[in-house]
This record gives C-alpha cells, sequence and structure tokens, in this order.
C-alpha cells in the first residue's frame, strides 16, 4: 500500500482556512500554479473535489467541511510529535529504572543514589535487577535492563559506556589468621582454601591464570553469590577471599573481623563501566541517573585519594 504524501496534510488545512488557491499559495510560499497541482493531488487522494466554483469563490464540498476538524486534530498531533522534547518534571515522574549492577557498585553507592533519586525523583523506582546466563548487550537492546554496571567488558558496537572508577584486588582473612604469621608469597596463598565470589557460580578467574602462571594452583572450597555472604563466611574459618579493595575498605569500616594483606601475584586493575542502549541517550530521567551515579563515582575516587594519602 503506498502511503500517502503527509505535506497534502498541511496544504488541505490551510486551503480550508483561506479558502483560495492564491490565499493559500501566499502562505506556503508557492506560486498560485503550484497551489493548483497540489489542490489536484489532493483531490486525486480524497476521491473528492474538495473545493468546488460557486460564482469567483470556491466552497468547500460536505467531503472537506467533515475533514476540517479531523485534519486539524491530526496536525496538531503530528507537531506535538515533532516537537523538541519538553523539559520534564522530575519529582512528578513515574519512573521504573532496572538496573544490572555489580555488588561492588551497589555495596559502595547504592545507599547514596537512592538518597538522591528520594530528593531528585521521589516517584520513581529502583531495582537492582541480578546477573543472569543471558548476553549483557542483549538485554539492553530489549530492554530488560535500562542500565549496565559490571567490570568492564566487550559490549556491541552501538552500546554507549562510560568508565566509572577503577579498583584492585586484595586478600581478606579472618584476624588471628595463620597466613599472617609470615611474609605471604603466592606458595602461601595457595595453602588454604578460597571463597570465590559469582553470581553466574563461576569458580575461576584472573586469579587463577596468574597463579596457573607461576605453576601454582588454589583451590576454591566456596561459591557464594554475593561478597555480603563471603564476609560472614569468612568469619570462622581459615578461607581466604580475594575482593575488589573498595568493598573491603568499606567491611572494614563496618567493624567486621577481617583483616587485609596485598595479593602476591601480579593483577590487572579492574575498570568498572555503566553501558546503556542508544535510545536511551536523550532520555532526561535516564541521564539524570547515569549523570548522578557519575558523580557518586567520582565522589568516591576523591575519597580514596584523600585516604590513600592518609594512609602514606
Amino acid at each position: 500500500m503506498e502511503h500517502p504524501d503527509l505535506n497534502l496534510l498541511l496544504a488541505l488545512d490551510i486551503l480550508l482556512e483561506e479558502g483560495s488557491v492564491v490565499g493559500a499559495a501566499r502562505r506556503m510560499n508557492l506560486s498560485p500554479p503550484a497551489m493548483s497541482r497540489t489542490l489536484g493531488r489532493i483531490r486525486e487522494t480524497l476521491g473528492d473535489p474538495v473545493f468546488v466554483q460557486a460564482g469567483r469563490k470556491l466552497v468547500p464540498t460536505p467531503r472537506a467541511l467533515a475533514l476540517r476538524e479531523q485534519v486539524r486534530a491530526a496536525l496538531e498531533q503530528a507537531t506535538q510529535v515533532l516537537a523538541p522534547t519538553p523539559e520534564v518534571d522530575l519529582k512528578a515522574l513515574e519512573r521504573r529504572f532496572n538496573v544490572r549492577a555489580n555488588d561492588v557498585f551497589v555495596g559502595l553507592h547504592a545507599g547514596r543514589l537512592l538518597e538522591a533519586l528520594a530528593a531528585e525523583m521521589p516517584r520513581a523506582v529502583l531495582r537492582f535487577s541480578p546477573e543472569e546466563d543471558d548476553v549483557d548487550d542483549e538485554a539492553l537492546r530489549s530492554g530488560r535492563i535500562d542500565l549496565f554496571i559490571s567490570a568492564s567488558r566487550k559490549l556491541g558496537p552501538e552500546i554507549r559506556v562510560q568508565p566509572l572508577f577503577s579498583t584492585a584486588f586484595v586478600g581478606i582473612a579472618r584476624q588471628g589468621h595463620p597466613i599472617f604469621e609470615d611474609d605471604i608469597t603466592a606458595e602461601r596463598l595457595t595453602r588454604w582454601g578460597h571463597i570465590g565470589v559469582s553470581r553466574r557460580g563461576k569458580s575461576s578467574g584472573p586469579i587463577d591464570a596468574a597463579l596457573q602462571a607461576l605453576d601454582l594452583r588454589r583451590h576454591v572450597a566456596l561459591v557464594v553469590s554475593t561478597p555480603f555472604t563471603a564476609f560472614f563466611a569468612l568469619q570462622d574459618s581459615d578461607l581466604l577471599l580475594p575482593l575488589p579493595e573498595h568493598l573491603v575498605d568499606s567491611a572494614l569500616a563496618a567493624g567486621l573481623r577481617i583483616r587485609a594483606f596485598d595479593l602476591p601475584i601480579p593483577l590487572e586493575t579492574v575498570v568498572f563501566t555503566q553501558a546503556w542502549h542508544p535510545r536511551f541517550q536523550n532520555d532526561p530521567a535516564h541521564q539524570w541517573l547515569r549523570r548522578t551515579i557519575r558523580d557518586l563515582c567520582d565522589d568516591g575516587e576523591a575519597l580514596d585519594s584523600r585516604r590513600g594519602k592518609a594512609r602514606a
């Protein structure tokens, strides 16, 4: 089916207002012959004369009169669709954000993010979606999640990605653990069982690759889905737990009976990013969420820098 020329709607509306080809031509910056040709196309499209001669004037047909309000309403609706996005009142906006976020981000910034949401977008709901076995960029494309916060990884070429913060892994053990009785070497690191943290149940990662390069292997005795479960499993055991130092600092500040140590193996710094689909690029509410998350992470990086200088 051939689509009608929607420009004819505007021409018909102006013709109905002016009641003459010359007047409509002037309004549309066309010559009278060009306007007459446009009227001919309208007649052909509608299968109706639209205007008929009455003496020296053109008068609309009953079909044209019946279409007057419908044409005006269609033009107004089209104008609203094509108009620039109006300023959104975030405080009155009802919105649900599905965010798939790494536990490092949730543990560090979820509380302050919820405070900002309550102050700036109080009718919105924030839902932290668990990691699943689906492909992360497909979840963004399909709209199952609105934002993805995780350690940097390869995503689809159209997905927008913004760095948030970086962190390094350290080891932790309960206070009084025998690992602290001597220098902590890579070999001694493998003498005790380890706790792995993975929502997807993975038991190996960069630490295992670094140990393998030294012809060493650790035993992951327990795999849990969140670092918070791991912290409590650690309290009364001799297991060791590698975690991002940001989370470990928070646990130490909370008074958990643990002790941190540098891992004696070379590991790359982990960069955390937020990623979203381009359809949300100019969405005001989504922009606010991304900007707020970025600001929270910037504040956290500044605080960590001051802590580092204080420890030095």
